[in-house]
């Protein structure tokens, strides 16, 4: 591991900069309790942030707009039966948003769970009460490759097989008597086309091929904008997220579409006694959902954007002044979180910071600041940036955080790093790993390959498999892992030091998406010694 220096005016550990670190650094010691006002996080030890990282769900979401929180505070204050209340939105999110009906849901997950026990189901009691056994049921969900993420795990839930598949014809082969519906999600890239060989898998193609078969698309919409245009080309369902771009209640969703479908999801969800019980939503977070999308119709959209451009704009010029720094806005061709945006570029070896040293150090500072996709790393040389998004500041943040990043990046501080003395340890092989995890351990293998100092080769976990990357220098190693399960990616960055024939160390990222998602855990190894094989040991054949 690198040397454990001293904080000092002119350097600063990088051991603190590890992003094991940041989950602790980032709270103070508890106070007796909450205090009602601005600094009610402070009260009980813990900072806020300037969000520049978008709506993202571990740093909150958005902020709740005051139109909601006074219909929530009101829907409080009353009785109501909670079907006729779901009735009655359902109704008025029809007249907003253009589909049939609509359902206010415990998130955009919760939305997609619904959506597909409905399409299972159909509303069917028996069915209802059986899930998630699907035995005798629809069981089978289609997705186009594109499609595939984390979140897909919504709908995985239910316990159906998910149906990979990547041309029409392999769609066309897909569809059976056992598919539920397909999911797609359309935010995050342009729907694919292979134009030579005139072969799409856009939205439009395949509810051309599932139309006639009856086989509903589910739609997840997170964080894009309200409406009803993937309807119009063919879907079924739309899920939303109320706590993102509609600044709604941060616990609450949609579901939009199909009235018979999205009736039928309603009764799989609370009050009723099904499998989406859990996902409560209550007579407020349904006024306030309908009172964010009363409120979205209302909203002065381009002002909004021009308010976007012009902190955008001002963060650009200011910290473009900074000395080797680039500051670019840009507007990516994408739905989710459509904003202009700033990316903040410079040579880490130049100026001593790498672009994840930066994030952490505005994460840790004051004005505590979140940056979006840090890139940059000292040992593999590459570029160092990060991206800026207006999209959840406030009012005089963009001249806080433009000063904040000037002055970083401006004036750098010396990151201190030592590398250890000697060789390179000799890892080679395979190894046994004991791994330890919040309240129970799990035994993985290691398959390591070595050149000198560079290290890959193969990370085996319980039930899954990966290949991994990275470097030993004297005893200390470090590398990182990536396994794949559906649509998600199940990411390791493993530390520690070499024992002759064993490690130890501490995995310092567990993540799908957010770094340090599944908090640290501790690992140990030994190596493999083979045994001697039984029998004879033929000898070697001669040279002629």
């Amino acid at each position: 591991m690198h040397s454990d220096h001293s904080d000092s005016a002119n350097g600063i550990r990088r051991r603190d900069l590890m992003a094991g670190g940041l989950i602790l650094a980032g709270t103070a010691r508890a106070a007796p309790g909450p205090r009602a006002g601005s600094d009610i996080y402070q009260s009980i030890g813990v900072r806020p942030l300037i969000n520049c990282e978008g709506v993202i769900t571990i740093v909150g979401g958005s902020l709740t707009l005051p139109e909601v929180k006074r219909a929530m505070d009101e829907a409080s204050r009353q009785y109501v039966h909670i079907d006729e209340l779901a009735d009655a939105v359902g109704n008025r999110l029809a007249e907003l948003t253009g589909a049939e009906w609509g359902i206010v849901t415990s998130g955009c997950a919760a939305a997609m769970t619904h959506g597909t026990s409905a399409c299972i189901t159909g509303g069917d009691p028996e069915k209802l009460q059986r899930l998630p056994d699907l035995t005798g049921l629809k069981d089978e969900v289609v997705v186009p490759r594109y499609c595939r993420n984390v979140y897909d795990h919504a709908v995985r839930m239910l316990g159906v097989k998910m149906v990979e598949v990547e041309t029409p014809r392999e769609l066309e082969a897909g569809l059976s008597p056992r598919t539920a519906m397909i999911y797609m999600f359309l935010g995050n890239a342009s729907e694919p086309e292979n134009r030579e060989a005139g072969q799409t898998l856009s939205l439009e193609t395949v509810a051309g091929l599932a139309g006639p078969k009856g086989v509903p698309i589910l739609v997840d919409c997170a964080a894009e904008r309200l409406s009803n245009e993937y309807l119009k080309r063919g879907a079924s369902l739309l899920a939303y997220s109320g706590g993102k771009l509609l600044r709604g209640p941060q616990c609450a969703g949609l579901l939009l579409g199909r009235k018979d479908l999205v009736k039928a999801a309603w009764i799989n969800a609370a009050p009723h006694h099904s499998f989406g019980r859990p996902m409560k939503v209550g007579k407020e977070e349904m006024m306030g959902m309908l009172a964010a999308v009363e409120m979205w119709m209302k909203r002065d959209h381009q002002a909004e954007w021009k308010q976007w451009r012009g902190w955008v704009d001002y963060i650009a010029v200011r910290v473009g002044k900074a000395p080797g720094v680039t500051a670019e806005v840009f507007v990516p061709d994408t739905p989710t979180q459509p904003c202009p945006r700033v990316r903040i570029s410079w040579d880490g070896a130049r100026l001593g910071i790498t672009g994840k040293e930066a994030e952490t150090l505005l994460f840790e500072g004051s004005p505590r600041i979140r940056v979006s996709r840090a890139q940059g790393s000292r040992r593999e040389g590459r570029a160092s940036s990060f991206i800026l998004l207006p999209v959840m500041m406030s009012p005089g943040d963009e001249k806080m955080v433009a000063e904040r990043v000037y002055a970083l990046l401006s004036n750098p501080p010396k990151i201190q790093e030592q590398r250890p003395e000697g060789p390179p340890s000799n890892v080679a092989g395979q190894w046994s790993v004991e791994m330890e995890f919040l309240a129970g351990s799990a035994q993985h293998t290691l398959f390591l390959e070595q050149q000198g100092s560079e290290l890959r080769g193969t990370h085996k976990g319980s039930f899954l498999s990966g290949d991994l990357r990275g470097f030993v220098e004297g005893r200390a190693i470090r590398f990182r892992s990536s396994q794949r399960y559906e649509g998600s990616y199940l990411n390791y960055e493993f530390s520690g030091l070499v024992e002759s024939d064993s490690m130890h160390g501490i995995v310092s990222d567990i993540s799908t998406i957010t770094p340090g998602e599944y908090g640290e855990a501790r690992w140990s190894a030994r190596r493999h010694r083979y045994a001697e094989p039984a029998g004879p040991v033929w000898n070697r054949p001669r040279k002629a």
